[in-house]
């Protein structure tokens, strides 16, 4: 075993870089689902990689959606283990405010930028590094991987459902391995085990059929002015929806989750400086306010838009007026119910004209902290330098894959500390980077925890 370790600390020494190569061709290629750019060009990548890394491969199809890539790997213990990852990216507009050109990694004071280096392709690139490595030293890995990768995640992976049914069979396993966590700022391994659920909403309001001079305002209906006083129904200044039975199903943290919360990293002062804010909008602080962010939904405006908006006046009157609305739901809210609490709000109030459309839709899912798969990867997290994980039991965002993976597969899973993002990655935002010194230790971890597990 001690020959098996110096050897691999003697490859992974030699081929530092190999994961950065990867990772620097899966971003040269652009794969924007939002805007169906690249697609096809990744999917062909990721098989080819998946396939030089000794994975047999197959791609995965359902009507209207872009291949995911599935892959598997035997090694030698039965034990299997589902990795998930996308390979699609956001979009990388405001171009202009990128230091660099989004898809030209571009390394700067050992940080390496490029749109999806962070989100997801980080992690893709350092798993690959890691199983190369393995099966250089040992010749095979230590346990049997399936992997897959879609390419619509970063638009709510709207199809995952209908491959979840489909190949239901080819994702079982011992346990899944989603998109990943990495390490806190006091380099304490990090876990999350499950995250918030989604409403995606547009609400539309068409006032009159075109726009007006603002000189009639005085006679005609306003669009703008109606979607704003209908959107100050659904939430209070201090941020507590108003929707009837908004509330009803939300499920109180556990024991365990609150004592986890309670040993995580406090993370206020960082923040507050990020964001350049005085106060939060709960006055809690410390583990009360990480707890109050993992156990309260939200109703987010996530854009607002009527009128003109351009340089200078102009003096109108808007026939329409838009708004875009995100509820982050937690256990055990259900989106669709959610959906028709809205409309019937709506209805209520006098609005009942507002046109709403749903671009999102996923549950919550959650893994127990006693879990024993959960239990198993935070013992071999703690192994990696003795350090004790971190444990998230809710992320505020979302995984839109879990639910199906819940309903047609059935096998716990989380996020382990084997992706080389950060906090301060800018994921979704200009400028998106990663640490090369991250993803060095990302690659490490995967090694430890894949030989950990077999």
């Amino acid at each position: 075993m001690a020959q098996s370790h110096d050897a691999l600390t003697g490859y992974l020494e030699e081929h530092k870089d190999d994961a950065q190569q990867i990772l620097e061709q899966l971003c040269r290629q652009p794969s924007i689902a939002a805007q169906n750019v690249g697609i096809q060009e990744m999917s062909t990548l990721v098989e080819h990689l998946l396939q030089d890394a000794g994975f047999s491969t197959q791609r995965l199809l359902v009507e209207g959606a872009p291949p995911a890539i599935y892959g598997e790997l035997r090694g030698r213990s039965p034990y299997t283990l589902l990795l998930y990852n996308h390979y699609d990216v956001q979009p990388a507009e405001p171009l202009e405010l990128w230091h660099s050109p989004a898809f030209e990694p571009t390394v700067r004071a050992g940080k390496l930028y490029a749109r999806g280096v962070a989100d997801n392709k980080g992690e893709i690139a350092a798993r690959l590094a890691a199983i190369h490595a393995l099966r250089a030293t040992t010749g095979e890995l230590p346990i049997t991987l399936r992997w897959i990768i879609e390419g619509e995640e970063e638009i709510g992976s709207p199809h995952f459902e209908g491959i979840a049914a489909r190949y239901a069979d080819l994702l079982r396993a011992d346990g899944c391995l989603w998109e990943g966590a990495g390490f806190d700022m006091n380099d304490n391994p990090t876990l999350c085990l499950g995250t918030k659920g989604l409403l995606y909403v547009q609400l539309d309001v068409q006032g009159i059929a075109i726009d007006a001079h603002s000189g009639t305002a005085a006679i005609l209906p306003s669009a703008a002015w109606r979607l704003v006083q209908a959107l100050a129904t659904l939430r209070t200044p201090e941020g507590r929806v108003r929707i009837p039975g908004f509330y009803d199903a939300v499920r109180p943290l556990s024991e365990a989750q609150k004592a986890a919360i309670a040993q995580q990293t406090d993370m206020d002062e960082q923040m507050m400086e990020r964001y350049q804010i005085t106060q939060f909008v709960s006055s809690q602080r410390g583990a009360a306010l990480r707890e109050y962010g993992a156990t309260m939904p939200t109703c987010n405006l996530a854009g607002l838009v009527s009128g003109y908006t351009g340089e200078g006046t102009k003096t109108v009157l808007p026939a329409k007026a838009m708004a875009k609305i995100d509820f982050r739901l937690v256990p055990d809210q259900d989106p669709h119910d959610i959906l028709e609490k809205l409309r019937s709000h709506l209805k209520a109030e006098g609005y009942a004209d507002i046109q709403v459309s749903v671009f999102g839709a996923a549950e919550p899912v959650v893994t127990p902290i006693e879990d024993a798969f959960a239990q198993r990867i935070a013992a071999i997290a703690q192994s990696y330098e003795g350090r004790a994980p971190s444990i998230t039991p809710i992320l505020g965002g979302t995984l839109p894959l879990l639910g199906p993976l819940r309903r047609h597969v059935g096998l716990p899973g989380l996020s382990a500390p084997g992706n080389p993002s950060y906090w301060d990655s800018g994921a979704h935002a200009p400028n998106e980077h990663i640490r090369i010194s991250d993803l060095h230790r990302a690659v490490r971890f995967n090694c430890h925890m894949f030989q950990a597990l077999g």
